[in-house]
């Protein structure tokens, strides 16, 4: 079944097949599990059946008060996973000698957010069905319902990652960063198995969500601090949608790692046609975004008896 029918079928159930399908055609392009076991979008279907609609209220009621939580929610999940693979280690905090935390990082420090909301989660999940979701999988279903409550597209999350129980601040070290030219962006994401489609798409959730000023092309203005906030996307600040795109193609990306998808010069040959056809084609953007989320998600998870159910987001449980 080819995916361009998947997503212009008015059918629900055929589309909810297909997103199935998607899914599980993304998974296989991803890392294998580490631990043996793959993973799956019905792994809490017996164990933890309210797991997605617990995961879905406590952002529905936290964006309320903070509108800024689905762009960063879906950041700590990139973040998370560019890391040895999605295994929670971003959540942890400094528990020395042992855990040193990738929070302050310079890729993560005073700019990474949303922790408080992933406390709540996991609070709400552990009174639901206690001992049962991983905090990994906590940020695969916030990053996904984030995108959902912003306007963008479904899909089904594949599940059944265990939490690691070490950080890795040399590779956090190394997170794509604001600056980076092209050829540096493309090199860390084929380290984990992306390629240039997928570069192109998962830059694409800087279409909402807020930066700060000294991170974008034109620098903070007169009389700004330097953590002053500005919209990513301008146009649509609030909405998961292509118009991000549009906004390579006037120049007018906040980030430079964004613009130089465009302005590099070995763009035209590689992700370019790609900024092109996505700004060109919502649907098109969703279908990619969606499968590249997915093929991120399965970056070396931990599987199986790999890794722990953590208790507490911030912490081993050996730490008790």
């Amino acid at each position: 079944m080819a995916a361009s029918s998947c997503f212009s079928s008015p059918a629900s159930a055929l589309a909810a097949l297909c997103v199935l399908l998607l899914a599980l055609a993304g998974a296989a392009l991803g890392h294998r599990p580490s631990g043996g076991s793959a993973l799956s979008s019905t792994f809490y279907d017996a164990s933890c059946p309210s797991a997605y609609d617990v995961v879905r209220r406590v952002i529905q009621n936290a964006r309320v008060s903070d509108p800024r939580i689905p762009a960063s929610l879906i950041r700590l999940h990139f973040h998370d996973c560019f890391v040895t693979g999605c295994d929670g280690s971003l959540l942890l905090d400094d528990d020395l000698p042992a855990i040193q935390t990738e929070k302050r990082v310079p890729a993560n420090n005073n700019s990474a957010r949303g922790f408080p909301v992933v406390d709540d989660i996991k609070s709400a999940l552990e009174e639901a069905c206690p001992g049962i979701v991983s905090c990994a999988d906590i940020l695969a279903l916030a990053a996904e319902i984030s995108v959902e409550l912003a306007g963008g597209p479904r899909w089904r999350v594949l599940l059944g990652r265990r939490d690691g129980t070490t950080t890795n601040v040399q590779s956090a070290r190394n997170l794509p960063n604001f600056f980076d030219p092209l050829n540096v962006l493309q090199e860390k994401f084929r380290n984990v198995n992306l390629d240039d489609t997928d570069l192109v798409a998962l830059q694409g959730a800087h279409t909402f969500g807020k930066v700060q000023c000294q991170f974008t092309q034109q620098n903070c203005t007169a009389g700004q601090s330097s953590g002053a906030l500005e919209n990513l996307d301008q146009v649509t600040p609030k909405v998961f949608d292509n118009k991000y795109y549009n906004n390579l193609l006037e120049g007018r990306a906040q980030l430079p790692s964004d613009q130089v998808m465009l302005s590099d010069p070995s763009a035209a040959a590689t992700t370019a046609p790609i900024v092109h056809r996505f700004a060109g084609n919502q649907q098109d953007f969703f279908r990619n975004f969606a499968a590249s989320m997915i093929k991120m998600g399965n970056i070396s998870p931990l599987t199986g008896k790999d890794g722990e159910i953590r208790s507490n987001c911030r912490r081993v449980n050996k730490s008790y």
